[in-house]
C-alpha cells in the first residue's frame, strides 16, 4: 500500500467527522445527555472545592472515559442494528456487553468522584 502525502484538508475533515459524531451522540442518546449534565456539575464542584492537579486529572479522565464508552456503545448498537434488523440472541449479547462497558465506566467514575469529593464535603 503506497504511503499518502500529508493533507491538511483531510486532517481538518477528520476533526469535523469526530465533532459530528459527538453532536450525534448528544442529540440522539438520552444517556449521553445525563452524563453531560453530571459532568457539568462535577466540573463546577471541582472549581468550588479547588481540587488539586492530580484530582483534576482523575476527574477529566473519568469524564473522558464515560463519554468514550458511550461513543463505543452507540457505535456497536448502530452497527448491530444495521447488520441485523430482527431480534437475535447473539446480537443481544454484543449490545449487552457494550452497555456493560458504559456501566463499568460510569461506576468507575462514580467511585473516583467519591474518593475526590467526599473528604472535601465532610471537611
Amino acid at each position: 500500500m503506497p504511503k499518502r502525502k500529508f493533507s491538511l484538508k483531510q486532517q481538518l475533515n477528520s476533526f469535523i467527522h469526530a465533532f459530528n459524531g459527538l453532536i450525534f451522540l448528544v442529540r440522539n442518546e438520552h444517556n449521553s445527555r445525563i452524563h453531560l449534565t453530571i459532568a457539568f456539575f462535577v466540573v463546577l464542584l471541582s472549581f468550588y472545592f479547588k481540587i488539586n492537579a492530580m484530582e483534576w486529572i482523575a476527574v477529566v479522565f473519568s469524564i473522558g472515559f464515560v463519554f468514550s464508552a458511550e461513543l463505543i456503545n452507540t457505535s456497536v448498537e448502530k452497527l448491530a442494528d444495521f447488520v441485523c434488523k430482527e431480534k437475535n440472541d447473539k446480537i443481544k449479547i454484543v449490545k449487552d456487553l457494550a452497555a456493560a462497558y458504559v456501566f463499568v465506566s460510569a461506576l468507575t467514575a462514580f467511585i473516583i468522584g467519591v474518593i475526590v469529593f467526599v473528604p472535601k464535603i465532610i471537611a
